[in-house]
């Protein structure tokens, strides 16, 4: 396709009855919700101008390059007091495979990462556990601490302070006062929209049973991130139970969010993948012609911010997800599972560039904070700066060899 194609194709993903942008919008511009909304429901006759509307779109942001994260996984507990329908993670206190990490194992997993190049340690957990569970507020009281987050804050700065890795926490809902206190230790850190749509919190729903996943608590969070300048990564979950518009309107609010504070530094679109021991075991999964067209809106959307989808999650054909738009892969592991979606490996690292370059793309290992929100974060001294001078190169990625 030709780049007198590709400007048509843009301009015509601007037009809408109702559409706010202008037809003649050059690349860089954002559609519009109308736009956004035709597109995703496209025939597979016009997937084609799509992907090519986004490859280019992309091309401008960051050309030539897709980044990923070495990273280890730390899931330093899985008791959780949310019952998602989707996850396999959560664990209850007595249950099969329940643990709590201690710093030594932290430590251990850290040291073992260290050592293989990785760079980002990336600490999930359950939100909040310790309200429900007294196993977990025992747990906490024998380790020294008076919750889960303080726990974490403690493990953040064990990682920053006695490793090279830099961590990045997935903590859940927090309070302004512990965004703070996290970004003290962390250069960035993350939490899911998933869906803004609240009926999925209904009886049956995907987040039934899971206070912590109300879309205007999470978005609180957000929001609070960028009221103090956090890098922060978000996204959305597609596939469990929401609309196509639900999945416009949620990259609408991260978009809103965005441009109010300039802090958004991913967005991951993950797709839901079924799974024999979950409630939603039968549930269907998004076709990867649905994950190709809500990656590519996603990117149309947000023409000037990192779009991310998860590699194994889209395996054999994670590839294609080159045409739609991605500038990352998002964070893989030379060591250690995907603890959310065990049973879906990553890619081995030289096979991931291999397909990278087969679509033309040089592969580059960044850090768990994005070149672009260095600047802001280094600018308070400190561990956490000095770390990050450290790992990074002149370009603002990881100083390592991909």
């Amino acid at each position: 396709m030709t780049l007198t194609t590709v400007n048509s194709a843009i301009e015509r993903l601007t037009r809408s009855p109702r559409a706010s942008t202008p037809t003649n919008a050059p690349l860089g511009t954002a559609v519009s919700r109308d736009a956004a909304l035709r597109w995703i429901r496209c025939g597979d006759d016009a997937l084609p101008e799509l992907l090519a509307a986004a490859h280019a779109a992309k091309e401008r942001f960051k050309p030539r390059i897709i980044t990923y994260s070495r990273k280890i996984f730390i899931p330093l507990t899985n008791l959780c007091r949310d019952y998602c329908g989707y996850c396999t993670f959560r664990r209850d206190p007595g249950q099969a495979g329940a643990h709590t990490m201690t710093p030594e194992e932290v430590l251990a997993v850290a040291r073992a990462g260290e050592a293989t190049g990785c760079t980002e340690a990336l600490f999930s957990l359950g939100d909040k556990p310790e309200l429900i569970f007294p196993e977990m507020r025992d747990a906490l009281r024998h380790l020294g601490y008076k919750s889960t987050l303080h726990y974490l804050e403690a493990m953040c700065e064990l990682v920053l302070r006695e490793t090279s890795l830099l961590p990045h926490p997935n903590p859940g809902l927090m309070s302004a006062e512990w965004i703070e206190r996290l970004a003290a230790v962390s250069p960035s850190m993350g939490l899911m929209v998933e869906t803004t749509n609240v009926n999925l919190m209904s009886s049956g729903a995907a987040h039934d049973n899971a206070p912590d996943k109300a879309p205007a608590k999470r978005l609180r969070t957000i929001e609070e991130a960028g009221k103090q300048n956090v890098p922060f990564t978000t996204g959305l979950l597609i596939g469990i139970g929401e609309s196509l518009e639900d999945r416009v309107d949620t990259l609408l609010a991260i978009r809103d969010l965005h441009e109010c504070y300039g802090h958004i530094q991913e967005v991951i679109v993950q797709n839901f993948r079924a799974k024999p021991e979950i409630p939603m075991a039968l549930w269907p999964e998004p076709s990867p012609g649905k994950m190709l067209r809500t990656v590519a809106v996603a990117r149309l959307l947000m023409p000037n911010v990192n779009i991310q989808a998860p590699p194994n999650l889209s395996a054999p054909y994670y590839d294609d997800l080159l045409d739609a738009g991605i500038n990352d892969w998002g964070g893989i592991s030379p060591l250690t599972p995907d603890y959310i979606n065990p049973e879906k490996p990553w890619p081995h690292l030289e096979q991931l560039r291999l397909r990278t370059e087969a679509k033309g793309f040089e592969l580059r290992q960044r850090l768990p904070v994005y070149p672009e929100f260095l600047a802001a974060v280094m600018a308070k001294p400190g561990l956490l700066s000095e770390k990050l001078r450290a790992a990074q190169d002149h370009q603002g990625l990881a100083g390592r060899a991909a």
